[in-house]
């Protein structure tokens, strides 16, 4: 096969799975009601979340790291938990001017750079210290706004809030069901720290 025929292939090969994803991909606006085609937290909902909490990662920030046979690796007896309240941290370290801009705590559950320092939510629905007061609104809210519940401090870096803004009203509906049904984890987690210069 020439490579003019492997290009046009590829390309074709490229525009078959473009072209299904682009229309089942939803983005909704910023001012969506966080609870419009809102689920119902049911059997199959539940299973969505917890595949869409899987494949978006958020155990590798919110659950803390332990270090284990092979390595560092998500300590799952405090799954999505946020950064231990029992871990006191010194300041972090100065990074020399240069391309390096970021210290991340050996739990990776807490991220200094240019923002300060930020520690990852405990999202287990423990009702003083994580998810269990909120609701399905508040929390579709915090993803579409980037602010706590919708309306408070900013949501800081490492968290992927301008990708995580992609998801649909469904997907958070089910996401938040999944965070229902986990562990409850009674951990309180510090408030973000501002930049040292401030």
């Amino acid at each position: 096969m020439n490579a003019v025929m492997r290009n046009r292939h590829f390309l074709l090969l490229v525009l078959g799975i473009a072209a299904p994803m682009s229309l089942a991909i939803h983005v909704p606006a910023l001012g969506a009601s966080p609870d419009a085609g809102a689920s119902t937290g049911g059997t199959e909902a539940i299973a969505r979340g917890k595949y869409l909490v899987t494949v978006a990662g958020c155990n590798d920030c919110h659950t803390p790291w332990k270090m284990g046979a092979a390595g560092p690796e998500p300590d799952m007896s405090r799954m999505l938990s946020g950064h231990p309240q029992d871990t006191e941290l010194p300041a972090p370290p100065q990074l020399p001017a240069g391309p390096w801009v970021v210290n991340v705590a050996a739990t990776n559950t807490a991220w200094s750079g240019p923002w300060g320092v930020s520690f990852t939510a405990n999202l287990t629905p423990d009702p003083e210290t994580g998810l269990g007061k909120w609701t399905q609104r508040d929390f579709a809210a915090t993803i579409r706004s980037g602010r706590h519940m919708g309306r408070g401090r900013e949501i800081l870096p490492p968290m992927p809030i301008r990708m995580y803004r992609n998801f649909t009203d469904d997907d958070l509906a089910a996401i938040f069901a999944y965070l229902r049904t986990i562990p409850v984890v009674q951990n309180r987690v510090p408030e973000p720290l501002p930049p040292a210069s401030r």
